[in-house]
């Protein structure tokens, strides 16, 4: 009798839980499954890449026809092929690009981006394409005057630094920059004309930015930019909550930086 009695509770005790919902962390777990973009891409076979375009090499907008290119845009490319998917470019800004990337108006955001704190509250970011950090370039005519590109080098009176607003490099020039004058010029593409015009007469930017520059532009010369000032990390920045689909990430760029894929975008950007 007390053994049918311990069995009877015993399946009631079932039952119950049988019954009772899933807890809210299985529920989150079980929606952040359905909801991956992992799944989603290869379904609508459409990877949405959010890009600035404005800066190389990383991402350069063709005005004339709206093409992108870049290293990060041919690292994306190859995303969604691996994802049986086609890539499609959306263009943002740097001020909305980690915003967008939250709100998941696109699934990805590429192009030089780097990791920052404040960046990293709004979304993922995943393992590092490349070491970066602020260098000078400078007109190779005037390199002599430089010294060895330090900073008491630079910041002396009657050199002026050019800077764009709102970003790191501006951070970076006016916390260091106390004698010489700071000037600021808002458009990217055309900012290191300004050097070569002898309008301004240094930049300190992304070591990566001033190796490109000084390619394209024999008129410039990237000083030490093997030791940079600074440290930062370049990224892709995906959704917040989106594991899997940031996990896969991961281990693309992973492949890539081992198997000599993406130093091959670089080099062709870069040397």
């Amino acid at each position: 009798m007390k053994r049918a009695a311990t069995l009877s509770a015993l399946v009631c005790l079932l039952a119950v839980t049988a019954a009772a919902p899933a807890s809210p962390d299985a529920a989150g777990r079980s929606g952040r499954h359905q909801g991956t973009l992992l799944d989603s891409v290869p379904k609508n076979g459409v990877l949405k890449v959010c890009t600035t375009g404005d800066y190389a090499p990383f991402t350069k907008l063709a005005p004339a026809d709206g093409t992108y290119s870049g290293v990060d845009i041919e690292m994306a490319r190859d995303l969604a092929k691996s994802l049986d998917a086609k890539p499609k470019f959306v263009a943002t800004t740097w001020a909305n690009l980690t915003k967008d990337v939250a709100s998941r108006r696109c699934d990805i955001g590429v192009g030089g981006v780097s990791i920052t704190l404040p960046r990293a509250r709004q979304v993922y970011f995943g393992e590092p394409t490349r070491e970066d950090g602020k260098t000078p370039v400078v007109r190779c005519a005037d390199k002599g005057e430089f010294g060895a590109g330090a900073l008491e080098d630079i910041d002396k009176p009657g050199t002026t630094v050019i800077v764009n607003p709102g970003g790191t490099n501006e951070q970076f020039a006016r916390a260091h920059i106390k004698k010489a004058t700071i000037k600021l010029h808002p458009e990217n593409t055309t900012i290191f004309q300004e050097i070569i015009d002898g309008r301004a007469d240094v930049m300190m930017t992304d070591a990566s930015e001033t190796l490109y520059q000084s390619k394209i532009h024999p008129e410039l010369c990237s000083l030490h930019p093997d030791k940079p000032f600074t440290f930062s990390e370049k990224a892709y920045a995906t959704p917040r909550g989106d594991e899997e689909f940031k996990e896969y990430v991961d281990q693309f760029v992973h492949l890539a930086k081992h198997d000599g894929t993406y130093a091959k975008y670089e080099a062709e950007w870069m040397k």
